[in-house]
């Protein structure tokens, strides 16, 4: 019965801090974690900190790059190639859309990209209801995809003690997502009425502006030079990440002396990423004049922080309650799982509703599934399955886009769950989850 009481604070906790919305789940992971520390006297779990060190340490160098006009850089380059090509947009602007996100390991990036979706697929003539939802669910999937990500990061740290790194991921997750996207682009590439015969965009058309679109202005002189420099030095910290994971002897080993007894160690995976992040964050403070005090002031900051109060609050409440339950949780559900694995991608598409955030989702589930002895290659195929953030459509690049777009094609449906996104995301999901799941079982032997 006390499990039952215990299980209603945590959902609860949960779902008002969703409700809440912004950073509103850390506090309310914590109000739980006070609940069950000093009213059902629980343990009080662990913080998950090297999770958060590493989301901290690449946010820095994220923020200090937009702080140096490099995202800014990059989204010029991309809207350039979408005005280029309008009657092709449905299938270029997921595709640009998800490399973004992979380089860059934020969803921001989509903000500055949907009003430019919008705007050229309505001039080609194309629903941009087309364009518009896979995109977001191209972001979401690219997110998965990075190896910079928060929710990725998450999972190379879950993972930390088996022999299964960031290459390993990055080789099942990649393929996956790119065969998922491909799946949801054909299944929305076609739908709905062409524009010019939509009654919503004929009733619409008299009050939309007709005027060109117009481009961004572009980077010049010393900015330019400062905006392609501090992009080189990410991309150059994203590759070094990748190849220190690739060929574990580049991490350095060390010996240090404790009590007298000199021990032998190699520098973790989840360490070598902050050192290098954080080298890569002084590199463009010293040679390309990044602002701190605007790096700190950005999107792509505030956004981290948030991210990290979030999994602070949340991922320490849910590892208090299963600390203080873990046996009984074992014993009741370990045989479900293991007869039926497909449990655990349906239980991060679950949460990943709830807690509108991939990271979050990853930290809290990824421990309990290693706990109840799930095999790593089932873990990892299920990973693209935390993108459940677009079924509810409260998302913030969900309801972005459907603001966007003047011509009223993509929205909300009158019955909540039948909205412009819940095709493609289904789609890309669930063909992501099951190619992954195959080439886990394949790369993992």
């Amino acid at each position: 019965m006390l499990l039952w009481l215990e299980l209603a604070v945590l959902v609860a906790a949960i779902v008002v801090g969703a409700r809440l919305g912004g950073m509103g789940l850390g506090p309310m992971g914590g109000l739980g974690l006070l609940i069950f520390v000093f009213l059902f006297r629980l343990p009080p779990g662990s913080p998950p900190g090297t999770v958060l060190g590493m989301i901290l340490a690449v946010i820095t160098a994220l923020s200090l790059m937009q702080a140096a006009g490099g995202l800014d850089y990059v989204i010029q380059l991309a809207e350039r190639i979408l005005r280029q090509n309008p009657r092709r947009i449905t299938f270029l602007a997921p595709i640009i859309t998800y490399v973004l996100i992979l380089a860059s390991g934020t969803q921001h990036v989509i903000y500055a990209l949907l009003p430019v979706i919008a705007e050229v697929s309505r001039k080609a003539g194309i629903r941009p209801e087309r364009p518009l939802s896979i995109s977001v669910i191209a972001a979401q999937h690219g997110l998965v995809a990075s190896p910079v990500s928060a929710a990725t990061v998450a999972l190379v740290a879950a993972l930390t003690a088996s022999h299964v790194g960031l290459p390993q991921i990055m080789l099942i997750t990649i393929p996956a997502t790119v065969i998922g996207l491909a799946a949801g682009t054909l299944s929305i590439a076609f739908r709905g009425r062409d524009l010019a015969e939509d009654p919503e965009y004929q009733r619409r058309q008299a009050g939309l502006k007709d005027g060109p679109a117009s481009e961004r202005a572009g980077l010049t002189g010393p900015d330019r030079g400062k905006a392609i420099g501090s992009c080189v030095v990410f991309l150059a910290a994203i590759a070094a990440v990748v190849l220190i994971g690739l060929i574990p002897g580049l991490r350095p080993v060390y010996e240090k002396i404790s009590e007298g007894v000199t021990e032998t160690g190699q520098v973790e995976m989840g360490r070598a990423i902050m050192i290098v992040m954080m080298a890569a964050a002084a590199l463009m403070l010293l040679f390309f004049r990044a602002d701190p005090e605007k790096a700190v002031k950005g999107s792509i900051m505030k956004g981290g922080l948030t991210a990290i109060i979030c999994i602070l609050g949340v991922s320490w409440m849910g590892s208090s309650f299963f600390e203080g339950n873990q046996s009984t949780i074992v014993s009741g559900i370990s045989s479900v799982v293991h007869d039926h694995p497909w449990v655990l991608a349906v239980g991060f598409f679950g949460l990943s509703i709830l807690l509108f955030s991939q990271a979050a989702t990853v930290v809290t589930l990824a421990p309990v599934a290693l706990a109840l002895g799930i095999p790593v290659p089932l873990i990892i195929g299920a990973y693209p399955a935390v993108n459940g953030n677009f079924f509810l459509p409260t998302y913030g690049t969900v309801l972005a886009a459907v603001s966007f777009d003047q011509t009223g094609t993509t929205r909300i449906g009158k019955y909540l769950l039948n909205h412009s996104f819940m095709l493609p995301g289904l789609v890309t999901t669930g063909t992501a989850t099951v190619v992954a799941t195959i080439l886990a079982r394949l790369v993992l032997k």
